[in-house]
């Protein structure tokens, strides 16, 4: 006899118990060190220090605009938005390129060199040009993100393109479907899921970069209230835009996963 499968809601469920479970944990541990005194409060403040500036860095009628003339959520607001560009720029450029590597050998040899050259980079490597190119307004902060975005999903484009079964190409052109018909209903649907794993690290790796890139004149991002707060020793503020910028990346990771798993719903299972 074969045992019955649970339901997709208890294991769904058991998964969301055993994360609370996990930050429960993390956070028991983090005030265990703050009251075994190991060291000062100004180094390592309490879960308690970090929630009271999260409410008083939220409240924009504290004489303070909440933290510098903002609040967090205006601050988080801005730091998105630029991720949302330039990673929506790069997810474009990224597919496109990728396409067309994986669809002509000649342009993947000559151009997957570069692509590989940028992937290497440290986004705080070419910062600083393109400040000097472009200025210490927007362009810059957005055009890094372009660049640190569309590595990634190039290569995971390509390869998916690639490996694309030839069978199903062969057999669209056989019954009558054109070059771009045979990309459109073939190739894409077939390279989707890699392509969605290509965007994933492509916002990791953006939103990892948006705090470097709002240190230059940043100051109404995320990142440069860990900046100013970093300035002036205001460690339980540090903390906040850390959890805040940790927390919210695991909200769009969990989004681009959820995707993922609605393109390609076979993908894992037996």
């Amino acid at each position: 006899m074969t045992r019955p499968r649970r339901p997709a809601t208890l294991s769904a469920a058991h998964s969301v118990l055993v994360r609370v479970a996990a930050v429960a944990v993390l956070l028991a541990l983090w005030e265990l060190l703050v009251l075994a005194r190991f060291w000062p409060p100004a180094i390592l403040p309490g879960p308690g220090q970090v929630w009271d500036q999260l409410l008083a860095a939220s409240d924009g009628g504290n004489g303070q605009g909440g933290y510098a003339g903002s609040t967090v959520v205006e601050r988080l607001g801005v730091s998105l938005r630029r991720v949302g560009y330039g990673c929506g720029y790069g997810v474009v450029v990224g597919v496109v390129l990728g396409l067309v590597m994986g669809l002509v050998p000649v342009v993947r040899a000559v151009v997957e060199p570069f692509v590989t050259f940028l992937r290497a980079l440290p986004p705080l490597a070419y910062l600083s040009l393109l400040v000097i190119w472009f200025g210490i307004d927007e362009e810059p902060k957005v055009y890094l993100l372009v660049v640190a975005a569309f590595p990634p999903v190039a290569v995971a484009t390509a390869a998916a393109v690639t490996g694309v079964n030839r069978q199903y190409v062969e057999a669209a052109h056989a019954l009558g479907a054109s070059r771009l018909e045979v990309v459109r209903t073939v190739v894409l649907p077939a390279s989707a899921p890699e392509i969605l794993t290509g965007v994933r690290l492509a916002v990791g790796v953006a939103y990892s970069s948006v705090v470097a890139a709002e240190t230059v004149n940043g100051a109404d991002g995320i990142g440069g209230m860990v900046l100013n707060a970093q300035r002036y020793n205001q460690t339980a503020v540090v903390l906040l835009g850390l959890v805040v910028i940790g927390v919210t990346g695991l909200l769009i990771d969990t989004a681009v996963l959820a995707l993922q798993r609605a393109v390609s719903p076979w993908r894992g299972r037996a």
